[in-house]
């Protein structure tokens, strides 16, 4: 009986991620085409009849259909319906791990702790909850319209920005918490390398402040301090993005990378900062390189799109947050070592390019910019 509020609030978000999945559905099918996704109503692609209501309820119709239409028996993908249950499974998992496990250690949700767990969740707690599903909804439908057409619509992720940069206007660092709470620490700059590693800076609903000082017309846990958190991170992730493919397009002698993998990490940049929005890169180069080497044997084919790794990697850093940031805090606040490492980063993006673009044969055919190596 205790943990009948925790399965049924986690029950409640896998039906409202079903629920998602089902109009994510709409926005993979439609936002490449440039089809709005609200008019005219779900159809049948074979014989333009309206699907009824009962015919569109999530994961159960796809399974009363067969997989078909019920006006002309055509067979409907099952990648609708995998959607809606990576979507609903996503959702549950989400809510489980951040509100009632509180895998952040956010302070705010641990004063509530029992409350949460008795079922009364606080409306703070679903705006932290709702603002990373909606993050999480722009990456799977990303990912998938990535995958089929090896493009990122563009509509997507500048809606995904503007809803980031909202969030991070109402929501600046620390909120929920209090900046006044007790478990605040700000690292010096001047004894960075003395900053234990338990002690770095407490997360909020964004995972840092833009910086750990500003000026005085920008105080910390302000509106205008959230902004600037938002735009740093929209700013780092689309140019962090363009720069690598510009200079891996130096090296190689072609395009390489696509921009809509730029504004994909500009719309994560809005929603996280710009420190996780680095760190989600490296982990979902990573992640691509795995898909990548298992592709090149398995199937003979060396192409592959980077948007799925690179929301895989954002959800793997975001997620583990808390056992990332000790580690990256002491390099991502202090100047002069963050600038040797991009430095250094340049350097080797650079060189790497220029050692595949020899291996290639200098290769010069053209690559669409939504085509990947």
């Amino acid at each position: 009986m205790m943990n009948l509020p925790t399965v049924v609030w986690t029950t409640f978000a896998f039906v409202l991620g079903a629920s998602t999945g089902s109009m994510l559905n709409v926005c993979i099918a439609r936002l490449p085409l440039e089809k709005s996704i609200l008019w005219p109503g779900s159809r049948c692609g074979t014989c333009l009849q309206p699907i009824r209501w009962y015919d569109n309820l999530p994961l159960i119709s796809y399974w009363v259909l067969r997989g078909k239409c019920r006006h002309c028996g055509a067979r409907f993908s099952i990648r609708y319906f995998l959607v809606e249950l990576l979507t609903a499974v996503s959702f549950a998992g989400l809510f489980y791990l951040e509100i009632l496990q509180n895998i952040h250690e956010i302070p705010f949700l641990a004063q509530n702790r029992w409350r949460i767990l008795g079922g009364q969740i606080p409306w703070q707690a679903w705006c932290f909850f709702l603002h990373h599903a909606f993050l999480l909804s722009f990456l799977i439908v990303a990912s998938v319209c990535d995958m089929q057409s090896r493009e990122i619509p563009l509509s997507l992720t500048l809606w995904g920005t503007g809803i980031g940069l909202i969030g991070s206007i109402l929501f600046p660092w620390p909120w929920p918490s209090d900046i006044n709470n007790p478990g605040f620490h700000a690292p010096n700059n001047q004894r960075w390398w003395l900053v234990p590693p338990n002690q770095g800076i407490f997360a909020g609903l964004y995972p840092w402040p833009v910086w750990e000082t500003l000026p005085v017309w920008m105080p910390l846990g302000s509106h205008l301090a959230g902004l600037a958190t938002g735009v740093a991170g929209m700013l780092a992730g689309t140019w962090m993005l363009r720069g690598v493919r510009s200079l891996f397009t130096r090296g190689l002698g072609r395009e390489a990378l696509g921009l809509g993998d730029a504004d994909l990490m500009m719309m994560v940049g809005a929603f996280l900062g710009w420190q996780p929005v680095l760190v989600a890169f490296f982990v979902g180069a990573f992640v691509t390189l795995g898909f990548a080497i298992v592709q090149v044997i398995v199937f003979r084919d060396n192409t592959l799109p980077f948007g799925p790794g690179l929301a895989a990697g954002t959800v793997i850093t975001w997620l583990c947050w808390r056992w990332i940031r000790p580690s990256v805090q002491a390099v991502l606040f202090y100047e002069v070592l963050l600038f040797f490492l991009v430095a250094a980063g340049t350097a080797f993006i650079l060189f790497s390019g220029a050692i595949l673009g020899r291996l290639r044969g200098g290769a010069t055919d053209p690559v669409g910019d939504t085509q990947k190596p």
